[in-house]
């Protein structure tokens, strides 16, 4: 047998090692029960991959982002097996890992049932201590439709190979572009073949290398993600390194479940999604109408002091003005299909920024007025497929905080600097602290217009804003819209779940687009520069971030009721309503419970309802014109003299306090 020479790739650390023709990786980690997989030449691969001369091996471990996917695609495919143990008609789909978990899709006659899931699961777990060995196999196409005749999905993919539908949900990792092969799980004892699909791995040497997982929910899903295929069952899971790992997740879902906006929406009777207007379209109830408003006029607060001036345009358009700015041909399958009326296409706004460029246009433009700052509360319509919309985070109808700023490019590096501290920091007053930042780009793809020179310059201009933050940056290459580059403010909520916030878009094409000129201190025509931005992104979707954040116990200057009045009993009612009167003059929500119910129930309504203040009166209190604390975390002040009481409240609001 001859040797090879292969090296050993550490993070830094390099290592040289002589091996014999046939080695796999796997020789090179014996006993490194964490080390679950190699990337040989930049490609990951299964521990049994033989080496080759030359070949440069980085470990993959368990628990490192690309573990976890094989650790997730691995537990897939013990899902499906189970299921066809347990269900043999079942045709298999696709089985992807995903953030956090995997699911994999079936074509059965009956939806499962929990009951299923936990036969399911059982079923696994009996795979998994059995410790089936995973073994790959190249085939051709040809030996491929003949192993899985039985299987019409299959089939359909293997005709997918290396075409563009093979980027279609899910589908690269069973096809990919190259060699097909199926994965075989094999008896640890005697070798004989236990299940298999058609895969294009890597995966986990063995079963048993599964430590933990837990099957989720399961849910109805189409076909390679289109409405025109067969809608199949896909059945969601999650896996873990550790068990600690596990129960540390299932308790972040509890957890999160708990703060879920929908949930809290209802509980609170803060807003709801009617079926009758339809999905995605929401109303907002009286409770959840202040909390908006208070949003809303903050905010309006602020742009004045920076120099913003509000604008306001209409819900529906001619076709030609989206056809101008080059969104019907590149944003058409995310608007609403036109309506026709004397004898012309109109439709919904998906965007406000090409109104306020007509709103630019409208008189001759000074360079003495840029930057101009244009900004409106605009409400905008998405036609989102029904399976992504999810109450007020993905919404068809929905309020932009929109603002639109047209500058010079001398003006542009300082705009873009000032604006991005703007955004942070009104972020920050409403309760958002930890952030990162990231600057999507173009790519090689045909879907961005503008020259590359242009693309560089408003690239490395919001890179250099970005830096002067001091935060995290990170790419995202070609996430850019069509038009422009941005960066997103990413933000992490109280259970530390990142929320993509603030967009900040440069774009040079709209100004071409909509011939947009100024005249120059010498006399000259010139074009501006156009700033997207949105600070919320949509006033719905940041509600529902705040109200996850807080888990519905927003701070006082954001509560729908800042404070209550409780009587002891219904003698000392009028006693209150004095002072919620004279709390009502000084700008504090205010309302007393003169209901008939006992003063604990009234306490323990006013806690579901998660108000700051619950101030109680008796006969002490009143005798000696003074009120009594109790607080949400049920600690108590008493004897707190009327105007003291106020104050304290008052000055809750006006701090936004975390009371």
């Amino acid at each position: 047998m001859s040797d090879v020479r292969v090296i050993i790739q550490r993070d830094s650390e390099r290592e040289e090692r002589v091996v014999t023709t046939g080695t796999t990786a796997a020789a090179l980690f014996e006993g490194q029960r964490s080390i679950v997989a190699a990337r040989i030449g930049g490609e990951l691969r299964d521990l049994t991959h033989p080496l080759a001369d030359g070949d440069e091996i980085e470990p993959v471990e368990l628990g490192s982002p690309d573990g976890l996917d094989i650790l997730r695609h691995s537990t897939a495919h013990v899902l499906a097996q189970a299921v066809q143990d347990l269900f043999p008609e079942a045709k298999l789909g696709i089985g992807p890992p995903i953030k956090d978990g995997f699911y994999y899709d079936f074509d059965v006659e009956q939806p499962f049932h929990p009951e299923d899931l936990s036969r399911i699961e059982k079923r696994m777990q009996q795979i998994q201590k059995q410790g089936q060995r995973f073994a790959r196999r190249v085939v051709t196409d040809d030996e491929a439709r003949a192993e899985l005749a039985a299987e019409p999905y299959k089939i359909e993919l293997i005709g997918l190979k290396g075409s563009a539908a093979d980027a279609a949900e899910g589908a690269s990792a069973e096809v990919g572009a190259g060699e097909l092969t199926i994965y075989d799980n094999l008896d640890p004892k005697t070798g004989d073949l236990c299940w298999k699909d058609l895969c294009r791995g890597p995966h986990l040497p063995s079963t048993r290398l599964i430590p933990a997982f837990k099957l989720m929910r399961s849910a109805a899903a189409y076909w390679r993600g289109s409405e025109r295929n067969p809608q199949l069952q896909r059945i969601y899971g999650t896996a873990w390194p550790t068990k600690d790992e596990l129960k540390a997740h299932l308790e972040f879902l509890a957890e999160a479940e708990k703060r879920d906006h929908r949930r809290l929406g209802a509980e609170l009777d803060l807003f709801s999604i009617p079926e009758e207007l339809g999905s995605g379209l929401a109303v907002f109830h009286p409770k959840g109408g202040v909390i908006r408003k208070v949003m809303e006029d903050y905010s309006r607060r602020r742009h004045e002091e920076a120099a913003y001036e509000f604008v306001n345009t209409p819900h529906i358009t001619k076709a030609k003005l989206f056809e101008t700015s080059g969104h019907l041909p590149n944003y058409a399958e995310s608007m609403f299909p036109p309506m026709e009326f004397e004898g012309q296409d109109y439709y919904l706004k998906a965007m406000n920024c090409p109104m306020h460029n007509l709103i630019f246009r409208a008189r001759g433009r000074s360079y003495r007025e840029l930057p101009l700052r244009l900004f409106e509360f605009g409400t905008v319509y998405r036609f989102e497929k029904s399976g992504v919309v999810h109450g007020l985070t993905r919404a068809r109808g929905f309020t932009q905080d929109d603002s639109h700023i047209y500058c010079t490019t001398e003006q542009m590096p300082d705009e873009l600097d000032n604006l991005l501290t703007f955004v942070l920091n009104l972020l920050r007053d409403y309760g958002l602290n930890d952030f990162y930042l990231e600057l999507s780009t173009r790519d090689d793809s045909d879907k961005f217009i503008g020259e590359p020179e242009e693309w560089e310059e408003a690239t490395e201009t919001l890179r250099q804003a970005a830096g002067k933050q001091g935060l995290e940056l990170v790419m995202d290459p070609g996430g850019a819209a069509y038009y422009g580059p941005k960066i997103s403010v990413q933000a992490k909520d109280a259970i530390g779940r990142t929320w993509q916030m603030s967009t900040i878009q440069v774009d040079f094409q709209q100004p071409k687009r909509f011939n947009l000129e100024y005249t120059a201190a010498d006399g000259s025509r010139q074009r501006p520069v156009m700033i997207h931005r949105a600070l919320f992104g949509s006033i719905e979707r940041f509600f529902a971030v705040l109200l996850e954040h807080y888990a519905g116990v927003f701070p006082p200057w954001l509560a729908p009721v800042q404070a209550i009045g409780i009587p002891v009993g219904d003698s000392h009612t009028p006693y209150l309503e004095e002072f919620a009167a004279e709390a009502k003059g000084h700008g504090l929500r205010f309302e007393v419970d003169s209901s008939s119910d006992r003063m604990q129930k009234k306490i323990r309504n006013a806690q579901k309802a998660k108000i700051p203040f619950m101030v109680i009166a008796g006969d002490d209190d009143v005798a000696h014109g003074a009120v009594s604390f109790r607080y949400r975390d049920g600690s108590q002040k008493n004897g707190i003299p009327r105007a003291e009481a106020l104050r304290e409240i008052a000055e809750a609001v006006a701090t936004r306090a975390q009371v």
